[in-house]
């Protein structure tokens, strides 16, 4: 995807910048909210990460003006300030999500892949996903391996949907919490390891298993 970044501390910029073009994103950056929405008409950007205290425009005029204009590319809002009035608040003014600083970047990735899925979420239920041996249909919540019908817990067909949707692409536990179950921290021991070896068991041929570990990193089907 092309992110804008609007964030005014260089520090910050440069570190999510380096984060998304790591994880094969373009990024544009503005340090000013009043160049904000005129960059933003003129551009093809798809997902923009909106500082909230900005010099000239605050965050919070940057997305009121964005929605009265009809911009509906997904935002999500970073600030330091957390009260429940101030995160009312910018998700009234049309944001997608609202985090805290500071974050944690597996959770910032997260939020932006819900928030990007919620956004596309029409097309994404009516598709079908064929990756090696494994065919998925979305709508229908069906799943086929080597031409046989398998059987998945609700649980294990989300989580192997997001696999399935991003193939190649590594995923660590944490991102896999927050994506299925919602949470930053493992409710139960090594939840995550759990329902990836029920799916490995179901998946798997002979040959080699469907879905494969990166030791300290996480999970990944390959393509």
């Amino acid at each position: 995807m092309r992110f804008l970044i609007i964030e005014d501390d260089d520090r910050i910029a440069d570190f999510l910048s380096r984060v998304l073009k790591g994880e094969g994103h373009s990024v544009n950056r503005l340090a000013h909210g009043n160049d904000a929405v005129n960059i933003v008409k003129s551009s093809d950007f798809e997902f923009i990460l909106l500082d909230l205290m900005l010099p000239g425009m605050s965050g919070l005029e940057v997305c009121q003006e964005l929605r009265f204009r009809n911009i509906n590319i997904p935002i999500i809002m970073l600030t330091a300030m957390d009260s429940t009035e101030d995160v009312v608040t910018g998700l009234r003014m049309g944001a997608d999500d609202y985090m805290t600083k500071p974050f944690d970047i597996d959770e910032l990735l997260a939020r932006i892949e819900t928030v990007n899925r919620r956004n596309r979420g029409v097309k994404l239920q009516h598709r079908e996903l064929h990756v090696a041996h494994v065919r998925m249909n979305t709508e229908a919540k069906t799943v086929i391996a080597s031409e046989s019908a398998v059987s998945l817990t609700a649980k294990e067909f989300a989580i192997l949907e997001l696999l399935m949707s991003n193939p190649d692409k590594l995923f660590s536990r944490e991102r896999i919490l927050n994506n299925i179950w919602g949470v930053n921290t493992d409710p139960l021991t090594n939840i995550v390891d759990v329902y990836i070896g029920r799916l490995r068991k179901k998946l798997s041929t002979n040959e080699s298993s469907f879905i494969e570990t990166v030791r300290g990193m996480g999970y990944r089907i390959k393509h």
